[in-house]
């Protein structure tokens, strides 16, 4: 079977799935190009974005429009396993449904419908599933967003690590907006939207025990409204992803690779959390390839940066946002970063598991 998959090399290495392949680097990357792409391969399944534009234009066939034919709709669809399920700054359902709204934010939709299938243990507690019910019921109020589908399942006491989630999500895109991963531009501006590394290491510190003067905690946020305010401000806006797993340096490959453009950073220029960088020293992690669930990274063209920026600071998700670097035509495909001492190192995506089961 393998020898009829893509290019198969890469995966004849691993005759079984490891935890890198859920890493959100290189081997999760391998394992999708190779054999789910090739297998079910579609034009819409190839934007490989965070969620699917569907142009219902394309399916008149001829027909009398509609007004659904002239609409543009965003669907993602994702899967919830982090360990533990309550951490600090949040919880499983929160993160089910602050990770789907961001999907569908990060191609400029407005979210609208959320589904949640939940995948219970046998000898889960009742009071932790009421928690986290009712994290869902709070966050989806917070982000404005319905849950309008759902679907419950058990397992037999030692196959489900407690619970499990699988959301899908819907929204609408505005008609002026262009958001893709393949849309950067030699000129475009990096900006993040606040410090990296807050999700990932709140949840290592909890694993490894580790305690700090500042406790870290998670990012974990809904990311809608500062999508919509960045917008307001420019509708020009090439490129959106949030840094979740592999973190700034998975998702600024993944950038390059999908433009076919350089990237360049200065590493001085991104917010990292003084408690944050004291947790990767300790454990020798890189804040850059840590996760998050409340930061985004944005590709911008110069001229819009600027006024962009300045919206990104005056909502209460953005207030740290910093602008680190530039897309350039060079180097294509690949991320360097500036050192401090003046140097230069590319940063490649991650190559196998640093936190496994952190979403």
């Amino acid at each position: 079977m393998i020898s009829s998959w893509t290019c198969p090399l890469p995966l004849r290495n691993y005759p079984t799935i490891v935890m890198g392949h859920g890493s959100g680097g290189k081997m999760m990357s391998d394992l999708i190009q190779h054999l789910f792409t090739p297998l079910l391969k579609n034009d819409l399944l190839e934007q490989l974005g965070d969620s699917t534009v569907i142009d219902f234009a394309r399916f008149a066939n001829g027909h009398q429009p509609s007004a659904i034919s002239h609409q543009r709709l965003a669907f993602t669809t994702d899967s919830f396993v982090i360990s533990p399920l309550i951490f600090p700054g949040g919880d499983i359902g929160e993160l089910a449904v602050n990770g789907t709204v961001n999907d569908l934010a990060m191609s400029g939709a407005k979210p609208l419908f959320l589904s949640a299938g939940f995948i219970l243990e046998e000898g889960l507690p009742m009071e932790t599933l009421g928690r986290i019910a009712a994290s869902v019921a709070a966050a989806c109020r917070a982000a404005n967003v319905q849950l309008v589908a759902g679907d419950t399942k058990v397992v037999n006491k030692g196959h489900g690590d407690g619970l499990y989630i699988n959301t899908s999500g819907i929204g609408v895109i505005p008609p002026n907006v262009n958001i893709a991963p393949n849309r950067a531009q030699a000129g475009d501006v990096v900006i993040v939207s606040g410090t990296m590394g807050d999700h990932g290491m709140a949840i290592m510190s909890v694993r490894e025990g580790l305690e700090f003067e500042t406790p870290i905690k998670s990012d974990t946020a809904p990311l809608n409204g500062l999508v919509e305010a960045m917008l307001a401000a420019s509708p020009q806006i090439h490129c959106l992803r949030d840094a979740t797993r592999g973190g700034l340096a998975a998702v600024l490959n993944e950038l390059a690779s999908a433009s076919n453009i350089g990237i360049e950073f200065d590493e001085r220029q991104i917010p990292v959390r003084p408690e944050v960088h004291a947790a990767c020293e300790m454990l020798g992690l890189d804040p850059f390839y840590v996760a998050n669930e409340g930061k985004l990274v944005a590709m911008i063209p110069g001229a819009e940066s600027e006024s962009v920026l300045a919206a990104m600071r005056a909502h209460p998700l953005g207030k740290e946002a910093a602008r680190i670097g530039s897309v350039v035509d060079d180097h294509h495909g690949l991320v360097v970063a500036r050192t401090g001492i003046g140097g230069a190192r590319v940063v490649d995506l991650p190559a196998g598991e640093l936190l496994p089961r952190i979403c």
